[in-house]
């Protein structure tokens, strides 16, 4: 799990300073593993390499959104949805993290959050699936 502490400035004006939390369990890896053409980490690279903005902003989009989620005050859970992702990105804070992200001018600022969320569980992942000798991935299904 990788925690983000997000300074803002509310819809009233009041300033505020909160931990927001992001992780990717296996399964979810294993998810966008499939649904991204030649697996997550070839395509990101690809359109990177590509210069490709506008996919670049939409899958890392895509790929924080499904990170995020408000953790359970006993730490046994993230919850997560739609309805959670979306009362994020209406939040002032979703606002600054893309900034921080995107427009700072850090160049490795979104690589590092994404290998923040996805460390070595992506490692895991791939060893755990070349080591099951009875399913074999390919473009997205299962054989």
């Amino acid at each position: 799990m990788h925690k983000e502490t997000i300074t803002y400035v509310d819809f009233n004006g009041t300033e505020r300073t909160e931990d927001h939390y992001f992780n990717l369990s296996k399964t979810e890896i294993t998810e966008l593993e499939v649904s991204m053409p030649g697996g997550l980490a070839e395509y990101l690279m690809g359109i990177v390499n590509a210069k490709n903005v506008p996919e670049i902003m939409a899958s890392f989009k895509k790929i924080i959104l499904s990170a995020y989620g408000i953790k359970s005050a006993d730490g046994r859970r993230l919850k997560k949805g739609e309805e959670i992702s979306k009362a994020f990105t209406e939040s002032p804070a979703y606002d600054v993290l893309f900034q921080r992200l995107f427009l700072s001018g850090d160049v490795n600022a979104a690589s590092d959050f994404i290998n923040a969320i996805i460390p070595q569980i992506k490692d895991d992942a791939a060893q755990s699936a070349a080591e099951n000798k009875n399913l074999t991935v390919v473009s997205g299904t299962a054989q």
